[in-house]
């Protein structure tokens, strides 16, 4: 794959490490195993998964606080096991979703994929007899009518959530034991990372169409971190950040073969336990940045720029085509009515200005409340039947739970007073 030689404005991307005084130092990232990024960026702030005695938590750091971080510094705390991923929402700068250990959030523990209309907090789809075996992670594709996931059962699912049918699927896309990754590309198809049988790391691309055989499958090398792809649909580029590697090898998708092609790598000294990866429009367009990934250390987030080089001072077109910008291109009554829509598009040729954020419609409603509605149509976007009924099963279920449980202390607190009245008894009869 190194071999092949081809004209790309992309061959010459290079890395360069911040200095010490742009990193964030003193941050006792967190040592749990789960293959996640264990970071999260935005155009304002950073977010890293922590070590936390009692439970779980994580740390938000506006991008301009650089240098020592204290220990007294505030941390985002309330779950009760620890913080297993991060993502911050694409919609609002502000807003931040976790997913525990504790199952606040159900990641990859039990099987099911839920989607939420976050504004209500309620369960439009739950996708719950799809996966036998635990979910590594989930993708949509660009216009939302989709998601593709890896799965520890080793096949790669293409799923339509709305009609909850598996439209495509590929048995050991990856044979090895090893976790698996799987995204969407911007033109439909899909790629993969894991592991071979002899445990050779694996990248495939795939058509959902046909997923017989691989459009490309390369074998990379023998390391035991599981790559984590990290992608750019302007510059069909695509980004691997193994965890325990000291390295960032980037490609480049294209229609030609071998259609993976590979560019470079970037390699420093120290081993990443976790990469953060900037949305295109918090780079800095003026320097020619393509990417930014926020590297985790044992102690310390450092800011790694990726870099076209380029003699010009003006902007470059070619690129920064529109890039995916904050406004939502859908409300999620539209996509569960049916609509899908690709992503509204900015310009970078400014810069990007963050505007305000867009109100993240909350509305918490009273599940005591089983009153119907007058807005029929609204009940059945908000609440689907299975959704609703699941929930329903699951509240009975709770309920018997909690009713029991209080019995059963009820009848340990009678037994233990008539226990304490008799040892009174011993020590009047005694005393006397």
């Amino acid at each position: 794959m190194r071999r092949v030689v081809r004209q790309s404005k992309f061959r010459h991307v290079f890395g360069q490490a911040v200095k010490n005084d742009q990193c964030y130092d003193d941050i006792r990232v967190s040592r749990v195993t789960w293959d996640s990024s264990f970071c999260a960026v935005n155009p304002r702030f950073v977010a890293i998964i922590i070590e936390a005695s009692g439970g779980g938590a994580f740390l938000v750091l506006p991008l301009h606080k650089t240098g020592r971080i204290d220990k007294s510094y505030p941390t985002v705390c309330g779950h009760t096991g620890p913080v297993l991923d991060i993502d911050w929402c694409p919609h609002n700068d502000q807003v931040i979703a976790s997913g525990s250990e504790d199952c606040t959030v159900m990641v990859s523990c039990d099987n099911v994929i839920i989607i939420w209309n976050v504004g209500t907090g309620e369960a439009l789809i739950n996708l719950d007899d799809m996966h036998s075996d635990m979910i590594y992670n989930v993708s949509w594709n660009r216009n939302g009518s989709l998601i593709c996931t890896a799965s520890k059962d080793k096949k790669v699912r293409v799923i339509d959530p709305r009609k909850q049918e598996v439209v495509a699927e590929k048995e050991k896309a990856h044979e090895g034991a090893r976790p698996m990754r799987a995204i969407f590309l911007a033109d439909g198809n899909v790629f993969t990372t894991g592991f071979s049988r002899m445990s050779e790391r694996q990248l495939a691309l795939w058509n959902p169409k046909n997923m017989q055989e691989p459009i490309a499958l390369h074998e990379m090398d023998t390391s035991n971190g599981v790559l984590l792809p990290f992608y750019d649909p302007d510059t069909s580029i695509i980004y691997l950040c193994g965890k325990g590697d000291s390295s960032i090898r980037y490609f480049e998708i294209t229609d030609e073969s071998p259609y993976v092609h590979y560019l470079n790598t970037f390699s420093s000294k120290e081993p990443q336990r976790g990469m953060g990866y900037m949305p295109k429009r918090g780079l800095d367009v003026n320097k020619c940045e393509i990417a930014r990934f926020f590297k985790l250390h044992e102690r310390k987030c450092e800011p790694i720029i990726m870099t076209v080089p380029r003699k010009s001072d003006l902007f470059q077109d070619d690129l920064y085509p529109d890039t995916a910008g904050p406004e939502a291109a859908l409300e999620a009554e539209e996509w569960f009515e049916g609509k899908n829509a690709d992503p509204i598009l900015i310009s970078l040729k400014h810069g990007y200005i963050p505007g305000k954020n867009r109100d993240l419609k909350v509305v918490k409603k009273n599940i005591l409340d089983s009153k119907p509605t007058a807005n029929k149509k609204c009940d059945l976007i908000n609440v689907p039947k299975k959704a609703a009924e699941t929930a329903s099963v699951q509240n009975d279920a709770k309920l018997d739970e909690i009713l029991k449980e209080i019995k059963s202390i009820k009848d340990t607190i009678c037994n233990q007073d008539e226990r304490i009245s008799k040892l009174e008894q011993q020590m009047a009869k005694m005393a006397a």
